[in-house]
């Protein structure tokens, strides 16, 4: 029997002291979609694949995917320009994944077309991006999508029963924001960066620890998210 993780971001590279509740929120809706992971994974920008042991206590298989222009150390099995023809076959793929990825990439209606493709009839897609976030991995980093824009290039590529859910509420969004700009007062000296931390480090927890207490007190749906999250199937014919 496969052993089955609950925490698979614990270790993530860059889980940090300012930043743990985004994490925390990924897990969440990791654990709610397990039901779509099966067969043949793949894992489309995958990066250093921080997820690939997770996801193997589901599936058969893990294949992850990723281009020459990736920042990070990638563990790719198959290296594939994102933005143009992805190197797998047609219906290869149970699942598709893909997280923080659509993002960078300056083709999103052809990624999720390939997507589409290489997925078997039936098959579920996965993604994540972000909304309410800074610029990052300059200068690969092009577009922000909000629910209604996703839903649209996802039909246009086909994938039918889409469904968008926002990652968090208002607060967790204002919280991550907070703590990332106190990240600059960290500065100077040795002694000072480590006052400023050990000053802020309570800060950080108390205020990711209110956040999704506060999220709760906002009952509608959340367009001021720090990203969705999508879940689509490839039809059956």
């Amino acid at each position: 029997m496969k052993k089955i993780i609950l925490n698979p971001s614990q270790k993530h590279t860059n889980r940090k002291s300012y930043n743990w509740l985004i994490y925390d929120n990924f897990d969440r809706w990791l654990n709610a979609y397990a039901r779509y992971y099966k067969g043949v994974l793949v894992d489309l920008g995958c990066g250093e694949a921080p997820y690939k042991e997770y996801f193997l206590s589901y599936v058969d298989q893990y294949i992850g995917v990723d281009w020459t222009h990736t920042l990070h150390n990638s563990k790719a099995n198959v290296i594939s320009d994102l933005n143009g023809k992805i190197q797998l076959e047609n219906h290869f793929a149970d699942t598709v994944i893909s997280f923080s990825v659509m993002e960078h990439l300056c083709e999103p209606q052809i990624f999720l077309d390939e997507s589409y493709r290489i997925l078997k009839n039936g098959g579920y897609m996965i993604l994540q991006v972000p909304w309410m976030w800074w610029v990052h991995e300059s200068p690969y980093d092009y577009f922000r999508y909000s629910p209604y824009g996703l839903k649209y290039i996802f039909e246009k590529a086909g994938f039918r029963d889409i469904h968008v859910q926002p990652m968090s509420g208002f607060f967790t969004m204002l919280s991550l924001k907070m703590n990332y700009f106190s990240l600059r007062w960290i500065k100077g000296s040795l002694l000072r960066r480590f006052l400023t931390q050990c000053l802020l480090i309570p800060l950080w927890y108390t205020s990711q620890k209110l956040a999704p207490i506060f999220d709760k007190l906002h009952r509608g749906w959340s367009l001021e998210s720090v990203g969705f999250f999508v879940i689509a199937r490839k039809g059956d014919t």
